[in-house]
């Protein structure tokens, strides 16, 4: 069921995407959840025809360690009910199903600090409390599980006329719709029909090709990357082959009318995306860490011990960014472990794990510097043997204004108290580009529009990043801030960059103006003012 639903989400996942209300280019939905779930599935395919009990905690344990966004953490917190509510038990009921996915949703529910309405939460909350009732008149699961899919639809129908912003697109929400989907594809495998995952064709090319041919006992580039991207424009996919090859080795480009398909070995994979974007709407994605892999096939992965550092000093620290310049950045704030990630690659709980168990301190402090892998951090806290911290920092400006407070003479709560306090004191400004068509917040915006976000909030949208850069210095003037800082990306040139600086100190004669090459993909800019 778990195998199914996981290939139900892959099916849909594109569907599901193309939900996400605003049109930044980022950690989609139904792909955070697709990842998260097929890391379940690819360990129960490993598994030896495991009992109830044991299938229920092996989806647990993997789907807990690879979920990546929020909607993957509160999907595994979902599936977690089913691993706690049948331990011990070779046969589940429908009342042991309506528990499970009640447990679940508990869990969930404690684990988000605002829970919002017209959400997967509440779809699932609603199921569960169907499944209750339906339990009492028929106790299989069939039954339970069919008949509860019925209120799950009505849910998430109802989603758009709970959360204003949906309701002005006319859209649902993505991540009840990610759940139904998951339901449908559990009943459908329950009734004896697997769900298969789609697999693209293209001159006998399997959608999952064996790349077993290359040598990975001396690794140069760490992440196997491969995608495809549907093409939606005139662009000649050749042209993607020079590009990669920069980033990367053993390169397969193929390509026909419709889509792409790409393999490379990198170690900059947000990068690769990020040009992908640029012909089209990903269809499938994958990334895996070479370097765990080659480990995990001389020891079996159930038995495998993560690597902890043994504690050299009391305090250490870990951030998640993406761009070079910005994780030196880090890096010269102290930082132990940077862990690459942000919009266009979410990193797992398990990514965040590793990263902290390497991290040679008693106590170590977690920067997620992004909203949606706060809930990611926060996960990692409870599996690791040190003292983990999570600071939710939900921007990269924000991150280093946290470290920048970081004294290491102070004690942990007074270090937690420093941190948090001046997270909100941080202005971040964004600018990036418009992924699809979309009407939001009042603004008409079409795919390739530059969009200005100031904290978090859409400021404008333009053909003209000039216009958005002025609007920001002008709010920036108006709040009273005098030190800029402006962290310019890979598609960013310095001269570029040092005329963004005269643009800000021309309407801030009295701020300081600082630059520094972030490198970050996605985001031309990334603008800090305190």
């Amino acid at each position: 069921m778990i195998i199914s639903a996981a290939a139900s989400i892959d099916v849909n996942r594109q569907r599901i995407n193309e939900l996400n209300v605003f049109p930044v280019p980022d950690g989609d939905t139904g792909t955070n959840m697709g990842m998260t779930l097929n890391s379940a599935a690819t360990d129960l395919r490993k598994s030896d025809d495991p009992s109830l009990t044991r299938a229920a905690d092996i989806t647990a344990s993997a789907m807990l360690r690879g979920a990546r966004g929020n909607s993957g953490v509160i999907l595994s917190l979902l599936f977690r009910g089913f691993s706690n509510a049948w331990k011990g038990k070779t046969e589940g009921t429908g009342k042991d199903f309506a528990v499970a996915l009640s447990a679940g949703v508990d869990a969930a529910y404690k684990a988000v600090m605002k829970p919002a309405e017209g959400t997967i939460l509440t779809v699932s909350r609603l199921t569960a409390a169907a499944a209750r009732d339906l339990a009492e008149e028929d106790d299989s699961i069939e039954y339970v599980l069919s008949s509860c899919i019925g209120t799950a639809k009505a849910a998430l129908e109802n989603t758009v006329n709970q959360n204003p912003v949906l309701k002005k697109a006319g859209v649902v929400d993505a991540g009840g719709m990610g759940f139904v989907v998951i339901l449908e594809g559990m009943l459908s495998s329950l009734q004896g029909n697997d769900v298969s995952a789609p697999e693209e064709t293209m001159d006998g090319t399997k959608e999952q090709a064996d790349f077993s041919e290359f040598n990975t006992e001396d690794i140069t580039f760490s992440y196997c990357t491969e995608f495809i991207v549907s093409r939606e424009n005139d662009k000649d996919p050749e042209l993607l082959r020079p590009f990669l090859s920069e980033l990367g080795d053993s390169l397969v480009l193929v390509a026909d009318d419709e889509i792409i398909k790409v393999h490379v070995h990198t170690n900059h994979p947000g990068t690769v995306f990020e040009e992908a974007l640029t012909y089209g709407s990903l269809v499938t994605s994958k990334i895996e860490n070479m370097r765990l892999q080659h480990t995990e096939k001389v020891m079996n992965a159930e038995d495998l011990k993560p690597k902890v550092a043994a504690p050299e000093k009391k305090y250490g620290s870990v951030a998640v960014c993406a761009g070079p310049g910005l994780a030196d950045v880090f890096r010269d704030l102290g930082v132990d472990q940077i862990v690459e990630g942000g919009q266009t690659m979410n990193p797992s709980t398990e990514d965040i794990l590793k990263a902290i168990n390497l991290t040679p301190a008693e106590i170590v402090f977690v920067l997620p510097n992004n909203k949606n892998i706060i809930l990611a951090a926060e996960q990692a806290v409870e599996l690791s043997d040190k003292t983990v911290v999570v600071i939710p920092s939900k921007t990269v400006p924000q991150g280093i204004t946290a470290m920048l407070n970081f004294d290491p003479s102070l004690e942990t709560d007074d270090n937690i108290e420093a941190m948090n306090s001046v997270l909100a004191s941080v202005i971040t400004m964004q600018i990036t580009y418009a992924a699809r068509d979309s009407d939001f917040d009042g603004y008409e915006i079409h795919e390739g529009d530059f969009l200005g976000l100031y904290n978090g909030a859409l400021l404008g949208t333009s053909r003209d990043m000039t216009d958005l850069l002025a609007a920001m210095a002008d709010k920036v003037k108006s709040e009273g801030k005098e030190f800029v800082n402006i962290f310019y990306g890979a598609d960013i040139t310095e001269p570029q960059a040092r005329q963004t600086a005269e643009l800000f100190s021309s309407h801030l004669p009295g701020a300081e103006v600082n630059v520094v090459n972030g490198g970050q993909p996605i985001y031309y800019y990334m603008i800090s003012a305190e």
